[in-house]
């Protein structure tokens, strides 16, 4: 059983008080599985997403080895166990009271029928013995460390080569009003508890209109924070880091990590900002400088979601023929209204496939071990790859290498 106070990290035993009275995230209990689903949380879509391929599925179904490292109220848990059946989930908490709400979502939701979960009272710092896992889910857990960069080092140690970690982490430039708050709320000795609760809310009602703490909340983070829960843990959180870019990258690198993509990918394309002439200066520039200018431009980016991976990160892009003909093809279980024209795609975005499109897809789920150069289309292999890059772009189409022809 996990002491917080043998805790290896300072902020342990408090940041455990505090979920102890605030179990988060505040989302309500549901019976049957969560609502949607969240592309990052399954395991072969996050690596398409990554990498441009998944790896083959085992031989013998060897099951996905998971970690959920501060997985809190268990929602992050129970879209894991949803989105990627059959797996093994460690799941593991700093709070008691958080991990209580944890077991009982996941029995009430079927969880617990979907995966092997297993659920501990235990810290990210101390998972010695538990062996290597092949994909690490961390979402707003680092940054309430005192010393993050040993959390990152211990997760680091716990990937499989080649495996994926997952994290989310504040950002400073959409968290400026937060942070004046938190600092306004501390210095007029406002306590992390039920009263200071009362206090912190009274303070948005007390500012004068117009106010620009007040605006930020209530333009923006009144509906997410309409539960206690959710606004203690915003504005009454006793320990947290945020990060720019050039410290984020300083970061991940503490670690020997290697960057392997946002998992918010549109937040960070220029293309969202500018256009025309102004566009095509800033997509001249480097990858790492077209981030750094759309977080210039958009102030209100509060947090950063990303993938990370231990050794060098490669992607396939499956510009050559050959190699995406030798490929093998499954359709993305991040999607809704299949089989049918109109779907929803992995961001819960309306798509409509082509019936070339339909067909391609028809074809791939009666032959999944068949690469697509030989599925029984009797098409041109040209048609083939074109139809097939576009929906893998569109991350309907999971790719998996195979063993190109010799030309």
């Amino acid at each position: 059983m996990f002491s917080a106070a043998n805790s290896c990290d300072a902020a342990t035993p408090v940041v455990s008080a505090f979920y102890d009275r605030f179990p988060y995230p505040g989302d309500p209990l549901q019976d049957g599985p969560p609502p949607g689903y969240n592309w990052r949380w399954c395991v072969e879509t996050a690596y398409a997403a990554s990498t441009g391929a998944v790896v083959p599925r085992r031989a013998g179904g060897e099951p996905l080895k998971i970690l959920d490292a501060g997985c809190g109220t268990g929602v992050s848990t129970d879209y894991l166990a949803h989105l990627n059946p059959g797996a093994e989930i460690l799941a593991v908490d700093i709070s008691p009271a958080a991990l209580e709400v944890a077991r009982d979502r996941l029995q009430r939701s079927g969880g617990n029928d979907q995966a092997h979960i297993r659920f501990e009272n235990r810290s990210l710092l101390e998972l010695e013995g538990e062996g290597k896992f092949d994909y690490i889910n961390s979402v707003g857990v680092l940054h309430h460390l005192r010393q993050p960069e040993a959390g990152l080092k211990a997760l680091a140690s716990l990937l499989k080569p080649g495996a994926l970690l997952h994290l989310f982490l504040y950002a400073d430039g959409g968290r400026w009003e937060i942070h004046r708050t938190q600092r306004v709320l501390a210095a007029i000795g406002v306590e992390t508890d039920e009263l200071g609760l009362r206090l912190a809310r009274q303070l948005f009602e007390t500012l004068p209109e117009g106010n620009r703490l007040r605006s930020n909340y209530e333009q923006r983070w009144a509906v997410d924070c309409s539960s206690d829960v959710n606004f203690a843990d915003m504005y009454l959180h006793p320990q947290e880091t945020s990060y720019n870019l050039e410290r984020l990258f300083v970061f991940v690198a503490s670690a020997d990590l290697q960057f392997a993509g946002f998992s918010n990918p549109k937040i960070w394309d220029p293309a969202r900002l500018l256009q025309g002439e102004l566009l095509e200066m800033a997509l001249a520039l480097p990858q790492p400088q077209q981030w750094q200018l759309v977080e210039e431009l958009d102030p209100d980016i509060s947090h950063f979601e990303f993938f990370l991976c231990k050794g060098e990160h490669f992607r396939q892009e499956w510009i050559d023929d050959n190699e995406l003909l030798a490929a093998t093809g499954r359709l993305s279980s991040c999607l809704r209204g299949w089989p049918g024209k109109f779907l929803l795609d992995s961001e819960m975005a309306a798509l409509e496939l082509s019936l070339d499109q339909i067909e391609l897809l028809k074809a791939i789920e009666s032959a999944p071990e068949t690469p697509l150069g030989g599925l029984p289309l009797g098409w041109d292999l040209t048609r083939i790859t074109s139809l097939a890059r576009d929906l893998q772009r569109q991350r309907i189409l999971l790719l998996s290498p195979g063993i190109s022809p010799t030309t």
